[in-house]
C-alpha cells in the first residue's frame, strides 16, 4: 500500500470507465479492458475480451429495466476450457469490488469443488491488485484467508472471499456477486442453492456461473443451461459454446468454431496433440469432447449402453391414454426393501420394423428419503413431486404395494409377459398371489448373466441408435440410463454391470428393465403366431 501511495503521488491517471456518456454495459467493458494481463504470452498487455465475451458482458450488463436496474440475475457462460474464463471472472470480481459496479459493503464470493479450485480466482485478483496502485490503496489482501477488504472509495467496506464447495459457508450471506467457477465438478448443489437464494436480499444482487458442460443431463448446471436456452426465465441469461454433437471432434474447423481464443491465447499446437492422442487412444476421446469442445460427454462414455446424444433422440412425447389396451411387455427389477424398485412396460406398434413406446414406473421408500446423500435426496423428492417416483409410505418398500400397482396397470394394459430377475422374486410372488391369485400375464425369469442380456442389451442399443425407441425424457429412466456402463466377456457378450454403474447418484434399475422388458418384446413378437383354430380347421386325421 505504501508503494502504492508513491506511485500516485507522482502521477494521476484518468480512469476511462469514468467517462461521461457511457452506458451501464460500456463502463464494464472499459474497465475490464483496462485490466493489466498478470501471467502467460499476454502478461504486462492490457485484457482484450473477445467478441463472445463482450458479448456476453453486454448481454448482462446492458439489460436494464425503466429504473436502470438490471434484468438479468443469473449469467451462464459454458464454453471449452482454455478461453479465459478465470480471467473474466477475477475481472467481475475487480468490477464489484472496486469498479463501475461496486457498492457499499458489498460482498462478493467465489465458489468452487475445492479451495484450490476457488483460490485460483482469489490469486487472480490479488495479482491485479499488485500491479494496479488505484487499487492496492483501496484494499486489504488477506492471503491465509483468500479474503480481499475494501478500505476506502465507493465501494468501501466491500469484501472479496474465495470459498470451496463446503456448503456450510453458503449460509446466511447475502451476495452482491457470486462467481461459481467450473460447477460441472461439484457433484451435489447445495452450496449453489444457499448462494442463489441469497440473491433475493439484494437489490441488484448476481450470480455468475462459468463452466464448461456437465456430463450429463441430470447435473445441476445442464437443468440451469437447458432451462435459461428454454427462454421460460427472462431473469438468466445463457451463452453456451460448444461443438455440436453430429460434429467431427477431430476437425480443426470444429475447435475453431467453439474456442474463441484459439490461436490467439490457447495453444492451437496443444489442442492437436491432445486430439492426436484422443484419436490414437479412445479413452481419452470423452475427455476431449467435454474439455475442448464443450459437449456433454461423460468420461465413461465409451462403455455406456448408449450415449447420451442418442438418448435425446427418442425423448418425445407418448400418450398414455392412447396406449390403454394395448399389449405390452414388461420387466420388472426388484430392489432391497430400502431403495428403488423398477418396473417398465415396453409398447411395440405396427410398423414394418419394430419400434417401442416406454412407460417406466418406480417405487422408493418415503421414510428412508432422509437417510440418501443430499444430491440423491434432492432429486428423488423433485421426482417424487412432479408425479415421475412413487414414494411408499414406511421405511420399506413392501412387495405388496408393487404388487397391487402392478395389478392396476394390468388391467390398464395388456401385458403379455413380465420378466423379472430371480433375486427375492419369491417373495414378490406370494404378495402377487395374495392380492390377486389370477394375475393374466405369465412371469417370465430373465437371466443377468451375459447369456441372456447380450441379445437383450444389443437390441436396446440397436432400436435406440436406430430412433426406434420412444421414451418421453422421463427423468428418471434417463438418469438410470445415463449411468448404466456395460461390461463384456472373453466372448464377447455384453452386459449391464450394477456394480460399477451404481457408483452415482441414482442406481439403474430402470435402464436394467427397459432392456429386460424389450429383451421379452423379441423373444415374444420374435416367435411365430399360430392361430389354433385355423390349424385344427386344416389339420388331416391321420
Amino acid at each position: 500500500m505504501r508503494e502504492a501511495r508513491a506511485a500516485l503521488s507522482t502521477r494521476k491517471r484518468r480512469l476511462p470507465w469514468n467517462r461521461a456518456g457511457l452506458s451501464r454495459a460500456e463502463r464494464v467493458v472499459a474497465f475490464l479492458q483496462w485490466l493489466p494481463i498478470t501471467k502467460g504470452p499476454l502478461a504486462g498487455k492490457r485484457m482484450r475480451l473477445l467478441p463472445e465475451q463482450r458479448e456476453f458482458v453486454t448481454a448482462i450488463y446492458g439489460d436494464l429495466d425503466e429504473k436502470g436496474l438490471r434484468r438479468r440475475r443469473i449469467g451462464i457462460k459454458s464454453e471449452p476450457k482454455g478461453n479465459g474464463k478465470t480471467g473474466l471472472c477475477a475481472g467481475l470480481v475487480m468490477c464489484h469490488l472496486v469498479g463501475p459496479e461496486c457498492e457499499p459493503r458489498g460482498e462478493c464470493f467465489s465458489a468452487a469443488v475445492d479451495s484450490q479450485q476457488s483460490g485460483i480466482i482469489f490469486s487472480e485478483c490479488e495479482a491485479i491488485i499488485l500491479a494496479v496502485p488505484e487499487f492496492a490503496v483501496c484494499t486489504n489482501v488477506r492471503r491465509h484467508e483468500k479474503r480481499i477488504e475494501v478500505t476506502d472509495g465507493p465501494g468501501r467496506g466491500s469484501i472479496y472471499q474465495a470459498m470451496s464447495a463446503d456448503a456450510r459457508k453458503g449460509h446466511a450471506i447475502a451476495p452482491s456477486l457470486f462467481v461459481f467457477d467450473e460447477l460441472a465438478q461439484v457433484p451435489d448443489r447445495e452450496l449453489l442453492d444457499n448462494l442463489l437464494n441469497g440473491l433475493g436480499k439484494r437489490r441488484e444482487a448476481l450470480g455468475l456461473i462459468i463452466s464448461t458442460q456437465a456430463p450429463d443431463d441430470t447435473h445441476a448446471l445442464s437443468a440451469m443451461i437447458d432451462d435459461g436456452l428454454s427462454g421460460a426465465d427472462p431473469s438468466t441469461y445463457v451463452q453456451l459454446i460448444c461443438a455440436p454433437p453430429e460434429a467431427d471432434p477431430f476437425d480443426e474447423r470444429t475447435w475453431l468454431a467453439c474456442n474463441p481464443a484459439l490461436g490467439k491465447y490457447l495453444s492451437l499446437k496443444e489442442m492437436r496433440e491432445a486430439a492426436s492422442r484422443a484419436r490414437r487412444i479412445p479413452a481419452f476421446e470423452p475427455s476431449f469432447r467435454n474439455l475442448r469442445l464443450n459437449q456433454r460427454v461423460d468420461a465413461r462414455e465409451d462403455n455406456r449402453i448408449v450415449t447420451a446424444a442418442v438418448w435425446r433422440t427418442g425423448a418425445v412425447p407418448i400418450d398414455r391414454a392412447a396406449l390403454r389396451g394395448r399389449t405390452c411387455y414388461g420387466a420388472l427389477d426388484l430392489s432391497g426393501k430400502h431403495d428403488l424398485t423398477a418396473l417398465v412396460l415396453a409398447f411395440p406398434d405396427d410398423a414394418p420394423e419394430p419400434s417401442f413406446d416406454l412407460v417406466p414406473f418406480f417405487w422408493t421408500p418415503e421414510g428412508q428419503l432422509g437417510a440418501r446423500p443430499p444430491a440423491e435426496q434432492e432429486r428423488f423428492r423433485e421426482w417424487i413431486r412432479l408425479g415421475h417416483m412413487m414414494a411408499v409410505p414406511g421405511p420399506t418398500i413392501r412387495f405388496s404395494y408393487v404388487a397391487r400397482q402392478l395389478v392396476a396397470l394390468s388391467r390398464e394394459f395388456d401385458i403379455a409377459a413380465l420378466g423379472y430377475d430371480r433375486w427375492r422374486i419369491d417373495d414378490f410372488k406370494q404378495d402377487l398371489a395374495d392380492v390377486d391369485a389370477d394375475f393374466p400375464a405369465p412371469l417370465e425369469p430373465f437371466g443377468q448373466g451375459f447369456k441372456d442380456m447380450t441379445p437383450a442389451v444389443e437390441w436396446f442399443a440397436e432400436l435406440a441408435l436406430t430412433g426406434r425407441l420412444r421414451h418421453a425424457g422421463h427423468p428418471v429412466l434417463t438418469a438410470a440410463v445415463a449411468g448404466a456402463v456395460t461390461v463384456t466377456d472373453a466372448a464377447g457378450g455384453i452386459k449391464v454391470d450394477k456394480g460399477k454403474s451404481n457408483r452415482g447418484p441414482v442406481r439403474i434399475d430402470g435402464a436394467v428393465a427397459a432392456v429386460m422388458a424389450l429383451g421379452l418384446a423379441k423373444r415374444f413378437e420374435g416367435e411365430p403366431h399360430v392361430d389354433v383354430d385355423d390349424f385344427l380347421r386344416n389339420a388331416v386325421v391321420v
